[in-house]
């Protein structure tokens, strides 16, 4: 996968991920409200219906309590009242399917204006659709004092099973269950209304949401084919200049490393070797009392100085490309090396300097992985070759700092400084920096960068992993072992 596409897929695919999660919240949230809005407006429709079927209770019972308080006066014409309540809630109706009724405590219905043939029938066990003992429901709520029942009745305008609300209260002289009840499909259609509003509003907010969705995606879209046909070619340029820059760079540490063999060791190889053939020549010629014979001592003491210069500058050699004392003695022995080696061969004051030196942080520098001491020492190397090459610099120091959490190394000189921003703006130049924060990247550590005239500090920070950490990880070990 290219990298422009992978670009492109990391500004549209958060953009859509964000786009769907609004949409979604938002689908939740008007779900939520309109389902709210339900409950309220059903809540308000069934109070409202309640605090009615209330009051028509309420002016039936008004209207038979002479009769009712007649029969405490005289129980004889019990009876005679009785039928003379019944006949006047038989009388009273409001609309065509707004009636009361009257069952006593057995189940047995005494009035039923609209359906007759229920009169004197035991409806005790009677169950609609659902199951549920309707008669029994009623009863149960007007013994506790009245209330409210939900339930399935017969219709009489329609002739259809509807759900009811119902209201119903005791009469204890007569043990009467009297009660009416409201057919709730003026109500199931409002909140029916209502549902489908709120469901209309949402499709609608979703095709809006939909919509700028589908123009953020063009115009994302647009602006990656733009960026793509007016970049590639300067990025498929900067790319070739800095993989010839990198190839530059390691041919010219192999040429360096060339001459120095070739013009160092090799001539000293070749000198030691031709003073050693003298020697040998010369006692040859002397045969076995030497008369006459130059004394060999002096050629062979010249090839043995020679041959002691070519073995100190392999050794040099191969410390600069990896210093042995890194991985016996620890960081700050390298560093200290480095230092008192590049300033004998520059003529350059460079100080190193530890500003922690107690016990704990010899042990944490003894302790760094091979990983930050390597990174590290690369950097002061890179760092004091910039000095010696660019900086013009009478004084340096290398400081290295130890902490519980983090190991720094800050590099100073007194030198000309830089433009940091230039360099690092700067595609040919500025690869020493660019490798430095390179090394420091996998370790999770940081480059700092001051540079002025006089004064230029470079500050290397690697984070050290915590001793809790350290000891959960070695009880896991201990664990796994």
């Amino acid at each position: 996968m290219k990298v422009k596409t992978k670009i492109f897929l990391l500004a549209i695919v958060p953009f859509l991920v964000a786009i769907a999660g609004i949409g979604i919240g938002v689908r939740l949230q008007a779900t939520a409200l309109a389902k709210a809005q339900h409950a309220t407006v059903e809540a308000a429709y069934m109070s409202s219906k309640q605090t009615e079927l209330r009051h028509y209770v309420e002016l039936a019972t008004s209207a038979i309590a002479p009769l009712d308080e007649a029969v405490a006066q005289d129980p004889r014409d019990d009876e005679a009242l009785r039928h003379r309540a019944l006949a006047v809630l038989q009388n009273m109706d409001f609309g065509p399917d707004g009636y009361f009724f009257v069952y006593d405590m057995e189940g047995n219905s005494l009035m039923h204006p609209r359906e007759p043939d229920l009169v004197g029938r035991n409806l005790w066990g009677m169950r609609d659709p659902q199951g549920a003992l309707t008669i029994q429901e009623l009863i149960a709520a007007a013994k506790h004092g009245g209330g409210y029942v939900r339930y399935v009745w017969h219709r009489p305008s329609t002739n259809q099973l509807e759900p009811k609300l119902g209201y119903v209260v005791l009469l204890p002289r007569w043990g009467w269950m009297i009660g009416t009840g409201i057919y709730l499909d003026g109500v199931t259609a409002a909140l029916a209304r209502i549902d489908e509003s709120a469901s209309a509003n949402i499709r609608r907010t979703m095709m809006w949401i939909g919509a700028i969705a589908l123009a953020g995606f063009i115009v994302i879209a647009a602006c990656a084919v733009f960026v793509n046909v007016t970049e590639y070619r300067s990025a498929d340029a900067k790319l070739k200049r800095l993989a010839q820059q990198v190839v530059e760079s390691q041919e010219q540490e192999r040429a360096r490393l060339s001459r120095e063999l070739h013009d160092g060791i090799s001539q000293k190889l070749v000198s030691v070797k031709l003073l050693v053939e003298s020697a040998l020549a010369r006692l040859e010629s002397a045969g076995p009392q030497r008369v006459g014979a130059s004394d060999p001592q002096a050629p062979l003491a010249t090839g043995l100085t020679r041959l002691a210069d070519a073995l100190r500058e392999v050794r040099h050699i191969s410390h600069a490309l990896r210093p042995a004392m890194l991985d016996d003695l620890g960081l700050a022995a390298a560093l200290e090396q480095l230092t008192r080696e590049l300033g004998e061969e520059a003529g350059i004051d460079i100080a190193f300097v530890r500003t922690t030196d107690d016990d704990a942080a010899h042990a944490r520098l003894l302790g760094l992985s091979e990983g930050v001491n390597t990174a590290l020492f690369r950097i002061a190397q890179e760092a004091l070759a910039n000095i010696v090459r660019h900086a013009h610099a009478a004084h340096a120091t290398l400081a290295l700092d130890v902490s519980e959490h983090a190991v720094a190394l800050s590099i100073s000189d007194d030198g000309r400084g830089f433009d940091i921003d230039r360099v690092q703006a700067d595609a040919r130049g500025g690869i020493g920096l660019r490798n430095m924060r390179e090394r420091l990247e996998p370790l999770g550590g940081t480059l700092t960068l001051a540079s002025e005239p006089g004064r230029t500090v470079v500050t290397a920070r690697v984070p050290l992993p915590s001793k809790k950490r350290e000891s959960s990880s070695l009880a896991s070990q201990s664990r796994t072992s």
